[in-house]
This record gives structure tokens, C-alpha cells and sequence, in this order.
């Protein structure tokens, strides 16, 4: 009888072992599958305005009802929107530089000689740091690269 019983727990066991490890095992192989449909990431979680564009194309062509010439005229709008941003935030970017380039000439004007000096060095300094940090063309949509403000924090 206690063959029987210890037999049956053991039994129970191993399905009760086996219904757990497939639960984990179908959780864990669902959680990758969701998260390999997502796409691929750009760097520092930022989409590509290209892609948002042909699937905001793609949303327009679908709800909207649009024909090829009307989707022509759409991509013909982005592209003139596009011009129109980047020449704002060029402006906005040489204005805001003229803004730090007046404060950095307004620290030296309180600096004695020695102190003006070591602020030339750190300033330069400073200044080659952004640049290799900073990348070429113009900054995503929404993204200002300031310059570093020319005080301690």
C-alpha cells in the first residue's frame, strides 16, 4: 500500500514539476517573441523620422482612401515641411549661439589676467569635448545641442 502511495506522489510530482517548468518555458518564449516583433531600436531609443514617415504615409494612404498622385503631393508637403524646420532650427541654433558667445565674453570681462587665463584653457577645452561629442548634420526633430554653459555647476 505505501509502494502504491509513494509511487502516485511521485507520479503527481513529476507532472506537476513538468506543468510548471512549461509554464515558465511558454512565458519566457512569448516575452521574446513580443519583443523581437517590436523592431529594431535606433540608437538612444529615438525613430528613425524616416520610417515614421512611411508608416504615417502608409496610415494617410490607408484611412484617407489616397491615390498615387495625392501620396506624391503628401511626400512633396514632408519634404517642404522638412526644409521649412531645419532652416528654423538653424536660425534658432545661431541665435542661441550668439546668446553663449555673449556670455562667455561677459565672464571675461570679470576675470583678472591669471584668471582669464586658466578659463581660456578650460574654455578651449571644454569646446574641443563638444565638438567630439557632437555628430555631424543637424539634430533630430525635437533635439537642440546647446553648448555647454561656460559656468560651474
Amino acid at each position: 500500500m505505501k509502494s502504491k502511495l509513494s509511487a502516485f506522489l511521485s507520479l503527481l510530482l513529476v507532472f506537476f514539476s513538468g506543468a510548471v517548468l512549461g509554464a515558465f518555458t511558454h512565458r519566457l518564449y512569448m516575452v521574446k517573441v513580443v519583443s523581437s516583433n517590436v523592431g529594431p531600436v535606433p540608437a538612444k531609443g529615438r525613430p528613425d523620422p524616416e520610417e515614421i514617415r512611411k508608416h504615417v504615409i502608409e496610415e494617410m494612404r490607408s484611412v484617407a482612401k489616397l491615390d498615387n498622385q495625392q501620396v506624391v503631393k503628401l511626400n512633396q508637403i514632408y519634404d517642404h515641411t522638412r526644409e521649412q524646420s531645419e532652416l528654423v532650427r538653424k536660425k534658432a541654433n545661431d541665435e542661441m549661439r550668439s546668446v553663449w558667445d555673449n556670455q562667455t565674453e561677459q565672464i571675461r570681462s570679470i576675470l583678472r589676467p591669471d584668471q582669464l587665463a586658466l578659463f581660456n584653457d578650460w574654455h578651449e577645452k571644454r569646446e574641443q569635448e563638444r565638438k567630439m561629442h557632437r555628430k555631424e548634420g543637424p539634430p533630430p526633430p525635437g533635439e537642440h545641442r546647446p553648448p555647454p554653459p561656460d559656468e560651474h555647476r
